[in-house]
């Protein structure tokens, strides 16, 4: 017996430092060969590879502060815990240099230390947000002052991040879910500018009478929290410089001679990009004060063949939008001494809904226009065409000399006159260019430039380049007002909405010169997954029962069922 025992001893001591030996050897694999399978549908879990390679290149500690802690309704509470996946996904691909936590800034702060609160975070660009949400015909309505932003600091340097944007067609959960889906791309976006040395230049181009002062220093005061811009004459240059990586035209109003146009041209074909907001029209708003009518003319800014021969036309006319168009201010009528001033929806002022799936406008809010011209694209297989903005499906051109009068607006027009869809009004072109001056420049010029001013001709690219045409110079203005000041970029003053039209400029931009290809973690979606209310309600029951009782129920089946034939093998053994 003592010797039997000292053998079970001996075998039970065997299989336990065995069990050891399995249990440390696995933590050894598992350290070094880590694996993680992401099973969502939409990958909700799983980075994009820019955004992984990002965070490999990490050389100091980014910490995270998340301004969402605490008790919230239910949809930012699943923000919240959405937040700190991504940044638990983030922490996997950059180790110890990615740190985070997840704070209430108001908490244990009395009246006028959460004031001194607000102040801070303002300044930083960090606001609140009074939520009110319905949860069920009961309850009725949940309200709580939160601050869906972080802050992300790198090398001694921070940005803030809002990580819930307003959404003109989206309702509150929607606005939640587009929210979860942006996590990825807001927080590598931060990073990615703190860990840039230097910013990327640009070059907002003056010389042809362009657009520039109180009408777009919401758009530049914009830019330059992301790159260095600076207002390069191009009459007085003899090359936009190689320096500025990307270079805006914001609706010129003169004619470009053939020695700017090829500066231009030259520029593209040395890898600079373009972004250009271009008017043909020439049209002033302010014309139709005291004015019954105006005619709006052509420019004649002489850009044709350069456009055309990179693959898209910008046409002498205007899109009328029934579908999709902001309201103008009109006097209809008198009221006593007072005018009555009504709200009339006005086609000559589109706004376009994204329709698609390009990184740039992907899940993104309406864009504003004012005064559109419509934008054809040419066959030329060398050149990749994306329309990025588009009219709705209830449209038409009207080509110039346009007539524009408010007195059309007394009539109420057709749907059935409006038989185009889906005009562009946004490009995006990309491949390698050819330039328009091959074959039509003297020889003895291109010596001249190649000797004299040391510059290397080209009539191609080297390789592939890329730029945005948008057929409208307003897109990048900002609205002023003598008591109000310079309004929002975006903001349209008749109803107080706010357009999309600063996060396309910037999505675009960042596309023109992003070397990371961040943007394509804009692509990610998720669904949105909504729980039918009134089965909930019906069925809370008979669910809390099936959750909670009979799993209960089930573990003393099994564990009564264990006991009843343990007693059954032993008893009667002693």
């Amino acid at each position: 017996m003592t010797k039997n025992k000292h053998s079970i001893k001996q075998k039970s001591m065997t299989r336990f430092l065995l069990l050891l030996g399995i249990l440390v050897l696995v933590n050894i694999v598992g350290s070094r060969l880590h694996f993680r399978h992401d099973a969502t549908a939409e990958k909700r879990f799983s980075l994009s590879e820019p955004t992984k390679k990002l965070l490999r290149q990490l050389k100091d500690v980014v910490v995270v502060e998340v301004y969402l802690k605490g008790s919230f309704p239910a949809g930012f509470q699943r923000l919240s815990e959405a937040t700190r996946d991504m940044l638990l996904e983030f922490k996997e691909y950059g180790g110890g240099k990615v740190r985070f936590e997840f704070i209430n800034p108001l908490e244990g702060k009395d009246e006028k230390q959460k004031m001194d609160v607000y102040r801070q975070l303002s300044e930083k660009g960090i606001n609140p947000v009074n939520v009110q949400i319905q949860q069920d015909a009961e309850d009725g309505y949940s309200e709580k002052i939160c601050f869906p932003s972080a802050k992300v600091s790198y090398n001694q340097k921070e940005m803030a991040v809002n990580l819930l944007e307003s959404h003109l067609s989206m309702t509150p959960e929607q606005r939640l879910n587009y929210a979860e889906s942006m996590l990825e791309y807001k927080i590598a976006s931060a990073i990615k500018y703190l860990m840039m040395p230097d910013k990327k230049k640009i070059a907002y181009m003056v010389g042809h009478g362009e657009m520039i002062g109180m009408n777009t220093i919401d758009i530049l005061s914009t830019l330059e929290k992301y790159y260095d811009v600076d207002t390069v004459d191009i009459r007085q240059n003899i090359e936009i410089p190689a320096v500025y990586t990307a270079a805006i035209f914001c609706r010129p109003t003169e004619a470009f001679d053939e020695k700017n146009k090829f500066k231009i041209d030259q520029y593209v074909m040395h890898g600079g990009r373009l972004f250009m907001c271009i008017d043909q029209l020439r049209f002033n708003m302010d014309s139709l004060i005291g004015s019954d009518a105006t005619l709006a003319i052509d420019y004649g800014l002489n850009l044709e063949d350069l456009l055309f021969k990179y693959g898209a036309r910008i046409n002498p006319d205007f899109i009328e939008d029934y579908q999709q168009s902001n309201p103008i201010a009109v006097t209809v009528g008198q009221i006593g001494n007072q005018p009555d001033i009504r709200l009339v929806p006005w086609a000559y002022l589109p706004f376009s809904t994204p329709t698609s799936k390009h990184p740039i406008v992907n899940n993104m809010d309406a864009v504003m226009f004012m005064m559109a011209n419509s934008i054809d694209t040419v066959a030329n297989l060398d050149i990749k065409k994306t329309v990025l903005l588009a009219s709705s499906n209830l449209s038409r051109r009207v080509p110039a000399p346009v007539r524009i009068s408010l007195s059309n607006l007394r009539f109420t027009p057709k749907p059935e006159m409006f038989n185009e869809k889906n005009i562009p009004m946004a490009v995006l072109l990309e491949g390698k260019f050819s330039s328009v001056f091959e074959n039509r420049i003297d020889p003895h010029f291109i010596d001249v430039y190649r000797d004299s001013l040391q510059k290397d001709y080209a009539t191609s690219c080297a390789k592939d380049n890329r730029m945005i045409l948008v057929s409208d110079g307003n897109v990048m203005s900002n609205d002023f007002s003598q008591s109000r000041g310079p309004m929002e970029c975006g903001f349209y003053k008749y109803t107080d909405q706010m357009f999309a039209n600063k996060v396309f400029i910037l999505n675009c931009l960042e596309y023109l010169t992003d070397d990371f290809g961040l943007l394509e973690a804009r692509n990610k979606n998720v669904k949105l997954r909504l729980l039918d209310k009134a089965k909930i309600k019906k069925e809370k029951l008979q669910w809390q029962l099936i959750n909670i009782v009979l799993p209960i129920l089930v573990v003393l089946f099994f564990a009564s069922g264990y006991f009843f034939f343990r007693k059954k093998k032993y008893e009667g053994k002693v």
